[in-house]
């Protein structure tokens, strides 16, 4: 199927090329439009996820602070621990020596 070419372009064809590209780009602005809101939705959406996101972050921060201060707690707990064990291992030692020094003596 061959189609015929026009060989003449008229003013009255110009025009009406110029009109349907008018149009034609008139449409492409809408949609243009469209997509420049669709993006500034998309964009205040993550803006109140993150604002979201950055509160929890807050909140775990929050939480890891009350840890770090428990831990330290428990740390020093640990060290008074160690050193009762450490007094009574020298404490005990002591009374060995003492008792096999009193037996020794009594041979």
């Amino acid at each position: 199927m061959q189609t015929m070419v026009r060989e003449s372009w008229t003013d009255e064809r110009l025009d009406e090329f110029g009109k349907r590209m008018d149009e034609r780009f008139d449409r492409a602005d809408e949609k243009f439009v469209e997509t420049g809101k669709r993006v500034d939705a998309v964009r205040s959406e993550m803006k109140e996820g993150f604002e979201q996101v950055d509160k929890r972050f807050e909140q775990v921060d929050k939480r890891f602070e009350q840890v770090d201060k428990q831990l330290d707690r428990l740390g020093s707990g640990i060290e008074m621990v160690q050193k009762a064990i450490i007094f009574g291992a020298v404490t005990m030692s002591s009374a060995f020596v003492a008792g096999f020094i009193t037996v020794a003596i009594q041979i």
